[in-house]
């Protein structure tokens, strides 16, 4: 089966939550470990700078986002798992699209005209509060994309529109810089119909910004209980038959138990479960599955250095890749680098002869190597007592004839003698034949 490239992004703008999980983690993770999958997570921290100016919040969410994933399963050997703020290629290429990308296109992206319209309804400017950051957004998001070649991009419904705008740029590039060649896989959009969106404590979405969400890992067990309790039910009492498919409780244990489970719980609600002991059940339900991954998350959570030392280590897997390809890119483009003739100077240097290069070792004593003109190492000398020696010695070896000192070992290496005295041994590799060329060069050049 083809392998298919699969690229998730995360905001690193706060904490999970329960609805993350459910909705994004959770099948994310579960999708990584197909074998015909090229996952691709990164952590978009860039992006998260047009939502918070806060260092320290945005500091400790890249860590907290990364340990949530870490702690929920994500295989960090599997996947490819970075910062985008690790791959300095997806700027330079976020650059290199906005100066094609027409101000149009983004004139028309959602957030863009959502802030378009507040201002409106306020009366004040219509850009104002709108930074260039929140303007270009689609175009980084193209390049985190693209830079890759993804295949696959799952995303919720409010980013198709970002979806399509990277298949435009895609497109537009091709068509100018391709010459015929598909520089950009056009990426398609993945729709999860199946993915949970679940309600909060009041039956709205699920949301940090309503204020009504449902702790992952942030807390003990006994936060998460807590929460759970202010779950918003109707007033039936005890005893009373309870409408299982409009309740918030039941959805929410439909997104984590199985289809036996999810039954006997409807059952239950339906046969007047009091709404306390139905959320007991909730919460039992959770935190089975929950405790394992907080208790990973802590630790994480406890030794920082490990998450850096997994992320640093995703980005050279993801910069494998990147570098190479936007040489490629520049190429097209013509951020060509300009070819130069070598001096002639340079040249001379370069068609240097074979020589001889003395040394003093670690214990004070003296030798020399034999160098070829390749640069390759060919011979080591005996440790000699005072440099003269040395040095006549290695003069000595130049206007001998090879075969008449040359000794072969057993290992297959050899040794030159003087007047039946070791003066100098092969390294290994070296070949009789190039000493001897190296030899011969040397007394040329005299």
């Amino acid at each position: 089966m083809q392998r298919t490239r699969v690229l998730t992004g995360i905001t690193t703008s706060g904490t999970p939550h329960l609805g993350n999980y459910a909705g994004a983690i959770r099948p994310a993770v579960e999708a990584s470990r197909q074998e015909h999958v090229d996952a691709y997570f990164f952590l978009a921290d860039y992006h998260a700078l047009i939502k918070c100016d806060d260092p320290a919040k945005v500091a400790r969410s890249r860590l907290e986002i990364a340990a949530t994933w870490l702690a929920a399963g994500l295989d960090h050997e599997k996947v490819t798992f970075y910062r985008q703020s690790d791959v300095p290629e997806i700027p330079e290429l976020s650059w290199i699209l906005t100066c094609m990308t027409p101000k149009g296109l983004m004139n028309r992206a959602h957030a863009y005209k959502a802030s378009v319209d507040i201002n409106e309804e306020k009366g004040v400017e219509t850009d104002d509060g709108v930074t260039m950051g929140l303007f270009s957004y689609p175009i980084l998001m193209a390049a985190d994309i693209l830079m890759f070649n993804a295949n696959e991009v799952p995303v919720g419904r409010d980013q198709i529109q970002h979806l399509e705008m990277a298949r435009d740029i895609a497109q537009r590039f091709n068509h100018h810089y391709g010459q015929g060649k598909e520089i950009f896989t056009l990426p398609e959009v993945k729709i999860d119909e199946e993915v949970a969106t679940l309600p909060g404590l009041d039956g709205r979405k699920m949301s940090k910004s309503y204020g009504n969400t449902i702790p992952l890992f942030e807390g003990t067990a006994k936060d998460l209980k807590a929460a759970i309790a202010r779950i918003q039910t109707d007033s039936k009492l005890p005893g009373e038959p309870k409408d299982a498919e409009n309740s918030h409780l039941f959805t929410l244990y439909r997104a984590f138990g199985n289809s036996e489970q999810v039954q006997a719980f409807k059952r239950f609600l339906e046969e007047g479960m009091a709404w306390g002991q139905a959320k007991d059940e909730l919460f039992n339900l959770l935190e089975n599955q929950i405790a394992p991954m907080r208790e990973r998350y802590q630790a994480l959570m406890a030794n920082p250095q490990q998450i850096e030392e997994i992320l640093q280590a995703g980005a050279q897997k993801a910069r494998a890749y990147a570098q190479p390809f936007i040489q490629e890119i520049r190429q097209a483009v013509g951020l060509r680098s300009v070819p130069t003739a070598a001096p002639k100077t340079a040249t001379k240097k370069a068609a240097k002869s074979a020589r001889f290069v003395s040394f003093r070792d670690e214990q004070g004593q003296f030798r020399f190597r034999l160098i070829a003109a390749s640069g390759e190492e060919l011979l080591l000398s005996k440790a000699f007592a005072n440099p003269k020696d040395a040095g006549l010695s290695s003069k000595r070896l130049v206007d001998i004839e090879v075969d008449s000192a040359l000794q072969l070992d057993a290992d297959g290496r050899f040794s030159l003698q003087l007047d039946n005295e070791l003066i100098a041994e092969s390294i290994a590799g070296a070949s009789i034949e190039a000493v001897k060329d190296s030899l011969a060069q040397m007394r040329e050049s005299d």
